[in-house]
């Protein structure tokens, strides 16, 4: 194994460079995947990289007899795996003719974030990502006695020690990652249930927000892999009186940031209470089994806000409600919700969408 680590750790002496393309598949609606290529030299332009191609029919996004699927690459970020001038490329996928397939949800998000008004506006989000680590094989969580439950939630929230804080390793290297591949990570915390955490990512402006969520999905896969554990980003992985995972969305547009922005917040809350439903149906699958209104969640079949209120569908943060002006908190998606369709669609209701 050193033999083998110290390979992976070479330092190729080329002007030459690996690029690892990254597209999402459509087996699940979460599934990441991946391919590497070489390429002759650095590039730091996603224009600038080759489209590539993929067997749609391995991935569920294509027929075996018209298979091949078009990667354009989109977003690049530095490789913490090859280091050096390696990149990661956060690609769409596409048919031969230029056209996005089903499952590429980038694409619509990309013209949300370009209308004009949307762009006048300067959306930022901030996105908390929640996940469960598991036990390999048995898909229990990290720390759990196989087959049983730990004490109570209440001292695992933030905790620290051998005996609440379950895979910090892991949450550590992921952060550093994250932060040398130019991730705009803002910080790391333990959640309420035990082997569960959660990542924050932002401010990012429009389409970003999804493109770096995904990449940091991806790193989080990628190190998890190395770990030999199971992530999971069910929004409910263990059922009975424990907390599930969610994605809260934090939102604010320039004008929500400026002063006296806060009747401006109030006008894209009511505007998101008016089409809760359409939202609900986008934010997740699985999250019935989350919004349930306990365990710091909004009933999924009512909307509701509030300042502070943590089992609200949306809060407003007291120091928000000070400064009359700043940002507001969607609770509702799930941890396996799509940033692109989630970011793209808050955007879209709050400042495209005429009631």
């Amino acid at each position: 194994m050193s033999l083998l680590s110290h390979l992976i750790n070479l330092n190729v002496p080329t002007e030459k460079i690996i690029a690892e393309y990254i597209w999402i598949g459509g087996s699940s609606g979460m599934d990441l995947r991946s391919k590497a290529r070489t390429l002759p030299g650095p590039v730091d332009d996603p224009s600038k990289l080759p489209t590539w191609n993929y067997d749609g029919s391995s991935t569920n996004q294509a027929l075996g007899e018209d298979s091949e699927v078009i990667l354009y690459p989109q977003a690049i970020y530095k490789d913490p795996f090859r280091r050096g001038n390696n990149i990661l490329v956060m690609c769409d996928s596409r048919t031969p003719k230029g056209e996005p397939i089903p499952s590429n949800t980038r694409h619509n998000a990309a013209k949300i974030f370009t209308h004009s008004d949307v762009v006048a506006e300067q959306p930022w989000f901030g996105i908390e990502q929640e996940y469960t680590l598991l036990q390999k094989d048995v898909n229990w969580p990290l720390g759990w006695p196989v087959g049983g439950y730990p004490r109570p939630q209440g001292p695992y929230y933030c905790g620290t020690g051998a005996d609440k804080a379950f895979g910090r390793d892991i949450v550590d290297a992921h952060y550093k990652a994250c932060l040398y591949a130019g991730i705009n990570i803002s910080g790391i915390n333990g959640e309420v249930m035990p082997g569960q955490w959660e990542f924050q990512v932002g401010p990012c402006v429009g389409i970003s927000a999804g493109d770096q969520v995904w990449v940091a999905r991806y790193i989080l896969e990628r190190i998890t892999e190395m770990a030999g554990v199971v992530l999971s980003f069910d929004p409910k992985p263990v059922p009975g009186d424990w907390n599930g995972a969610g994605a809260h969305v934090n939102y604010s547009t320039k004008t929500m940031r400026a002063d006296e922005g806060y009747q401006d917040i109030k006008k894209a809350i009511e505007k998101l209470g008016k089409r809760h439903k359409e939202h609900i149906v986008a934010y997740g699958e699985g999250n019935e089994r989350r919004l349930t209104g306990k365990h710091e969640t909004a009933n999924m079949s009512n909307f509701s806000w509030g300042v502070a209120n943590r089992g609200a569908s949306v809060r407003v943060g007291r120091e928000t409600e000070k400064a009359k002006k700043g940002y507001f908190e969607d609770r509702r998606p799930s941890s396996n919700m799509d940033p692109y369709v989630v970011t793209s669609m808050i955007a879209e209701t709050t400042i495209i969408w005429k009631p």
